[in-house]
């Protein structure tokens, strides 16, 4: 039988679950799916020991629920991970775990969206179905790792292809040599744990990036908290950037033209912050791989979504949280915005509550 719903939300990490808890305090019924067998799966399974939140505690907070005020300034994957299940409680989320959504379609003619999902709780035998007036995407941006098709990657000899999310730590690779390809954060993380602890490693930088550290950051977010404009918070932080890290470039590292914040508000792009790589790169315990700058690092327009002042809300009751490259505090505000705008149009409905579903 179809189940009927008034607002679905596909995935349980922090998006769905922010967007699950506005709702629920809107009084707003909804169901919440998730292929995974547990909440934020991707903090649970999918990343390295050594992993702390990169931006301080208070903006990385989902909706109506603070950190703990006695946990550190960056928290660790754990202390997150007790957080995300301390929130669950709290707003009684009741996701239903191993389902898993294969088709969305919308019915222009009764003004839903059906849903065709599979239980993989009993082998995948199982459909569910759907229909829904409201639909929120919260599969994160991150759910899929990608390994590129690299020419002769297939054929490789010597040893172990493997994505970051699957890396847990350096003693798995003692006495091997090993390259790690791009210098995101996890990518200058995993260089550092590996380097540091004596595996012979190499980094390849493929884009221009901005290096940052967590106290810079820190200042830079604080200082647009007051108002100032974001081109001159980029100035006074790259300025004692520079100062701090010297010219990088010799070593393969290449800053973009647009400034740190200025680039993550209008392409996602995240500025990577150090936790000691840059200085075995100069003192060449990382090896520079090469670097392969690539004018083609931005993300595709998300199909459907408004672009400008709402670019979480598309058309038919269809929304997106998770998506938006701007963190957990851009997670925040989005649920935010999607259960304040759903609410609004539920009180716009006519007709008794189960003509709504």
């Amino acid at each position: 039988m179809t189940e009927k719903v008034l607002v679905l939300i596909v995935g349980a990490g922090p998006s769905g679950l922010a967007v699950a808890a506005c709702l629920g305090e809107h009084g707003i019924p909804y169901h919440i799916v998730e292929r995974e067998d547990c909440s934020a799966s991707l903090w649970r399974k999918r990343t390295y020991d050594r992993l702390k939140l990169h931006l301080a505690k208070e903006f990385c907070e989902l909706p109506r629920m603070s950190h703990p005020s006695d946990a550190p300034k960056y928290i660790t994957r754990e202390q997150f991970v007790r957080y995300v299940d301390d929130y669950v409680e709290r707003f009684n989320i009741l996701p239903r775990y191993s389902t898993s959504v294969e088709s969305c379609e919308y019915d222009e003619a009764s003004g839903r969206w059906d849903v065709r999902a599979r239980d993989l709780a009993d082998g995948g035998g199982r459909v569910a179905e759907y229909t829904t007036r409201f639909l929120v995407v919260a599969t994160g941006e991150n759910c899929e790792g990608v390994i590129p098709d690299i020419p002769g990657l297939r054929d490789f000899p010597a040893g172990e292809v493997v994505h970051s999310s699957s890396y847990k730590s350096w003693k798995n690779y003692a006495g091997k040599r090993v390259l790690v390809v791009g210098c995101g954060n996890s990518g200058m993380e995993i260089a550092y744990d590996l380097a540091y602890n004596g595996v012979e490693t190499s980094l390849v930088i493929r884009s221009p990036v901005h290096v940052m550290t967590k106290g810079l950051i820190y200042l830079g977010m604080m200082l647009l908290k007051w108002h100032l404009p974001v081109k001159l918070v980029d100035f006074i932080i790259l300025t004692l950037a520079n100062i701090q890290f010297g010219d990088l470039s010799r070593f393969g590292i290449v800053r973009p033209d647009m400034g740190p914040l200025l680039l993550k508000a209008k392409t996602g792009r995240s500025a990577v912050l150090d936790v000691g790589t840059t200085q075995l790169i100069k003192t060449g315990d990382i090896k520079d791989g090469g670097s392969l700058l690539d004018d083609n690092g931005m993300p595709k327009k998300k199909a459907g979504l408004q672009q400008g002042s709402r670019p979480w809300k598309g058309g038919n009751g269809l929304y997106c949280v998770g998506l938006g490259m701007a963190g957990l505090a851009g997670i925040s505000r989005d649920a935010v915005s999607v259960a304040a705008d759903i609410k609004a149009a539920v009180d716009s409905m006519v007709g008794p509550p189960a003509f709504w579903f």
